[in-house]
C-alpha cells in the first residue's frame, strides 16, 4: 500500500508541474523576457564588467521565470494567436526600452559631468574605450561612468530596480494595450533636468578651473612673453585633479539625486497607468 501511495503522490506532483508549465505561462515568460531584456539593454549596469551575452540572456530569462510564477494559473491576454503574440512581444520591448531609458538618462548625467571636466582640463583629446557605453570617450568621462555604476550597488539601486520591474507588472500588465503617452511627459521632464544635475556633479571643479582661467588671463596680460599654452595645460590638469579629489566626498549626494530621478520618472509613469485587475 505504501509504494502505491508514493506512486500516486509522484504522479500528482508530475501533473501539477505539467499544469504549471502550461502554454499561457510560457507566453508570459516570453513576454516578460522581452520587457526585461530591453530594459537591461538600455541599462549600463551589466556592461561595466565583461559579462558574456549568453549570461545576460540567462539572467533575463531567470528573472522572467521568477516574476511569472505568481501568474502561473492565469491566462496571458492577447497570446492566443501568433499575430497577437508578435504584437504583444513588440509592446513589451517598447515598455522595457522606455523604462530603461529612464535609467540610461540618469547614468548620462555622469557622462555630462565627465565631459565638462575633460574639456576644461584638456583631456578631451585623449580617448579611451569605455566598457559602459562601449565607445571611445575621454578619460574622466569613462571614470565618471564607472563610478556611477560602482555607486549604484552600495545605494541598493539594484534591489530598487528589481522592485520596479515587479511593480511594472501591476501598472503595465503583460499583453495589455499600452500607450507611449503615459511615458512621454515623465521622460521629457527627466531629460530636461539631466544637464542641470550633470553640471551640479561637476560644478566645483568647473568653477575652480574658471578661476584658474582668470588667473592665467591676468598673467598673460601682464607678462605677454610667457607662453600661456605651455603653462596653462599642466596648471589646469593639476588644479582640476586636485579639485576633483577634494570634491570626491560630495559626489555621493548629487549621485543620489541622479539615481532618484530614475524612480521619480518610473513613479510618474506608473501613476498615469491603470493598475492591473487582480495584480499582486
Amino acid at each position: 500500500m505504501v509504494p502505491h501511495s508514493r506512486d500516486v503522490l509522484g504522479a500528482r506532483t508530475v501533473s501539477e508541474l505539467v499544469a504549471l508549465f502550461d502554454t499561457a505561462w510560457m507566453h508570459r515568460i516570453l513576454l516578460l523576457s522581452a520587457r526585461i531584456s530591453a530594459l537591461f539593454l538600455m541599462t549600463p549596469v551589466l556592461y561595466a564588467i565583461p559579462v558574456p551575452g549568453v549570461v545576460r540572456v540567462l539572467i533575463a530569462i531567470a528573472l522572467a521565470i521568477a516574476l511569472a510564477v505568481p501568474f502561473s494559473g492565469s491566462s496571458a491576454p492577447g497570446t492566443e494567436l501568433s499575430g497577437a503574440m508578435l504584437e504583444g512581444f513588440g509592446r513589451e520591448l517598447a515598455i522595457g526600452a522606455t523604462l530603461g531609458l529612464g535609467i540610461l538618462m540618469a547614468f548620462a548625467g555622469f557622462a555630462v559631468a565627465g565631459r565638462l571636466i575633460d574639456v576644461q582640463v584638456g583631456f578631451g583629446i585623449a580617448q579611451v574605450f569605455d566598457p559602459v557605453s562601449r565607445m571611445q570617450v575621454p578619460i574622466l568621462t569613462s571614470v565618471f561612468m564607472l563610478f556611477g555604476v560602482l555607486l549604484f550597488f552600495p545605494v541598493d539601486g539594484h534591489h530598487a530596480l528589481l522592485r520596479g520591474i515587479a511593480y511594472s507588472l501591476e501598472r503595465f500588465p503583460l499583453g495589455a494595450p499600452w500607450s507611449i503617452d503615459t511615458a512621454a511627459g515623465p521622460v521629457l521632464k527627466q531629460a530636461s533636468g539631466l544637464f542641470t544635475l550633470g553640471f551640479a556633479l561637476a560644478a566645483p571643479i568647473v568653477l575652480s578651473l574658471l578661476l584658474v582661467e582668470f588667473a592665467l588671463g591676468v598673467i598673460a596680460r601682464n607678462l605677454p612673453q610667457v607662453n600661456m599654452f605651455v603653462l596653462g595645460i599642466p596648471v589646469k590638469i593639476i588644479v582640476g585633479l586636485l579639485a576633483l579629489s577634494v570634491w570626491a566626498s560630495g559626489l555621493g549626494v548629487v549621485s543620489g539625486r541622479l539615481y532618484g530621478e530614475i524612480y521619480r520618472t518610473w513613479t510618474a509613469m506608473f501613476a498615469q497607468a491603470a493598475p492591473a485587475e487582480g495584480g499582486r
